[in-house]
């Protein structure tokens, strides 16, 4: 196998992953902003997938073919399913600050392990987090 084969084979995202996002959206929206961060940093913390999750991240910042990857799961079971919004352009802007609020979030926390993000008990970083994607879900983006 090429080299190349060998890094997509690496870094395809593991079913669970996908099961897990997908699960997002049957959260309340009213807890939607605390739930999707605490399904988020359980599947990067994750024994079995964690790794893969992160080196898909790593990975994906200089590697067209595996930026591709996590681009299609947020582009089509994360924007493409939300409900979020009131137009298509709100539901689109709402849905990609959140993802953007999650991916920066597993970055600095599981990738680059900058402190103290990345050392903060799960609760602590979920419950600092949340309220900014609630805001995201349903609140006033203007102010």
């Amino acid at each position: 196998m090429t080299k190349e084969g060998l890094l997509d084979a690496a870094t395809n995202p593991p079913q669970k992953w996908l099961e897990s996002v997908a699960k997002v959206w049957t959260i309340p929206i009213e807890q939607l902003g605390g739930g999707a961060d605490h399904i988020a940093a359980s599947q990067l913390a994750d024994d079995e997938i964690g790794p893969t999750l992160r080196a898909i991240l790593q990975t994906a910042a200089h590697e067209p073919s595996t930026r591709e990857k996590p681009r299609r799961v947020v582009e089509g079971s994360l924007l493409g399913v939300s409900e979020l919004g009131s137009d298509e352009r709100d539901r689109l802007v709402r849905s990609g600050l959140i993802s953007s609020q999650m991916m920066g979030f597993a970055l600095m926390r599981y990738v680059w392990k900058i402190e103290p993000v990345a050392s903060m008990p799960a609760d602590e970083a979920i419950s600092a987090i949340a309220p900014n994607l609630q805001r995201y879900v349903d609140g006033d983006l203007a102010g």
